[in-house]
């Protein structure tokens, strides 16, 4: 049988020895002249490989070895103890993180961004307290602050990419906790405004916040041993909300996308207060969890949640707002139900929560502006007759002057509506002074003594 083989396709080198898979490969790879656009692609691929790997310690041990393992992802998740201390300072992990940078081709700000993003999830996704779901446990926010001490060092020496971060943190969002949230904003790691500019979807943002705000307020009135901490997440998130929502329009100078932190920050208060008037509608029950969540919102309406920012003009322009919300919710009552059902409708018979949010309204709003305010809405839009009324009660019973400001605006009404047969305003003038004065005398005139002034 006659040999056929191609010679040294045996593999065998000089001397019969065998050669390399490398050694026989050696000659067909040629060695590619250095491109720009060939280095910026493969960053770019490194970086989509880092962004998309589900085990980061997993993926830097596949790159350095079993040398990574001193960075790895839970040892500085828990370098509060004394030994993680002794053995890796901030200075070391920031020279590792370049170094590991380095040999995968990507900023150092990017892999310290995802890396810092990854132990925030671990840290979150560690059993919680069912009571205390927006909430971190004491061995929670105790490696989070060290976690966070590493980030503040990265961010100090320029290898921490707050965008990345951002990114990164909101792929998490199902298992991320509100309070840790909180803590990256008070600890300046990134605002809670940059969080909210970088997220992809304004609705769905809005949605997460608005389901995390309720659990704070009912753990708040639930009077958990941890209600200091979740009163000053609640005072944040609203100021910050307040501010970006409802500040005038030559104030919104934003980098990115201007407008949308001021429409996450009014949809998730638009969304706090429907979901209260809703539930004040549908009766709601005391002591039920709908009923502290309702009170510890309400509570935000007081001058020791917004107190930082109450020399500004945002707190007013927000609850002239929510009292024109409160006015148009749902109107589906006529003015003749009112008539019929007004009695039902006095300071005395109105729900608790909702007069002592109209009382919390009151203590921003002059008696003056919100007699105006009520004009200006029954004017101009369709209303909820049983709000409107409810109002006007608590507004004649909590200040004295009202009933004059009430009597003029009536009189008013009446001229406009004989000189204009305007019915409309007869009606509204019948409604405002029938329910002022079912208050009594010590809060309006009677509806006879009325009638027969204006007679």
């Amino acid at each position: 049988m006659s040999d056929s083989r191609v010679p040294n396709s045996s593999g065998q080198g000089p001397g019969g020895r065998r050669r390399s898979w490398a050694e026989l490969l050696a000659g067909r790879v040629k060695r590619q002249k250095y491109s720009p656009e060939r280095a910026q692609k493969l960053k770019e691929s490194a970086v989509r490989l880092l962004r998309s790997r589900q085990d980061l310690s997993a993926l830097l041990l596949e790159v350095e070895g079993l040398q990574c393992k001193k960075l790895c992802l839970s040892n500085l998740i828990d370098c509060g103890s004394s030994e993680a201390h002794a053995n890796q300072s901030n200075s070391f992990i920031g020279s590792a993180l370049q170094d590991q940078a380095s040999r995968l081709g990507v900023p150092v700000g990017i892999l310290s961004a995802t890396m810092v993003a990854s132990g925030v999830g671990q840290i979150c996704a560690a059993p919680v307290d069912p009571s205390h779901p927006v909430l971190l446990t004491v061995e929670q926010r105790k490696k989070l602050s060290s976690l966070l001490e590493v980030a503040q060092y990265l961010l100090a020496h320029n290898m921490f990419s707050r965008l990345s971060f951002c990114q990164e943190l909101w792929k998490i969002q199902n298992s991320l906790l509100l309070e840790a949230v909180w803590h990256l904003h008070v600890q300046s790691i990134v605002s809670l405004q940059e969080l909210l500019e970088s997220h992809p979807d304004m609705r769905g943002v809005g949605a997460w916040l608005f389901r995390n705000l309720c659990c704070l307020c009912e753990q708040i009135e639930a009077s958990c041993q941890h209600a200091d901490v979740a009163r000053a997440m609640l005072s944040d998130f609203v100021q910050m909300f307040v501010l970006r929502g409802f500040q005038k329009n030559s104030d919104l100078r934003r980098t990115v996308e201007p407008e949308k932190v001021p429409q996450v920050a009014v949809d998730v208060l638009q969304r706090m207060l429907i979901f209260a008037l809703d539930a004040l509608a549908a009766g709601v029950q005391e002591e039920s969890s709908t009923h502290k969540t309702l009170r510890g919102w309400f509570d935000v309406f007081s001058g020791h949640t917004l107190g930082s920012i109450i020399s500004t003009d945002s707190p007013k322009r927000f609850f002239s707002h929510t009292l024109t919300q409160i006015l148009t919710h749902s109107p589906v009552l006529k003015a003749s139900d009112a008539v019929q059902m007004q009695r039902e409708w006095s300071f005395a018979r109105t729900h608790p929560l909702l007069t002592a949010l109209y009382r919390r309204l009151f203590v921003m709003l002059s008696p003056e502006e919100l007699v105006g305010h009520l004009q200006e809405v029954l004017e101009t839009q369709e209303v909820n007759w049983q709000r409107v009324l409810s109002f006007v009660s608590a507004l004649v019973v909590c200040f004295p002057e009202a009933q004059q400001l009430l009597k003029d605006w009536v009189a008013r009404l009446m001229v406009q509506a004989f000189e204009s047969c305007q019915l409309d305003n007869m009606v509204t003038a019948f409604l405002v002074v029938r329910q002022a004065a079912l208050e009594g005398p010590s809060a309006f005139q009677s509806y006879a003594d009325w009638f027969k002034e204006a007679d």
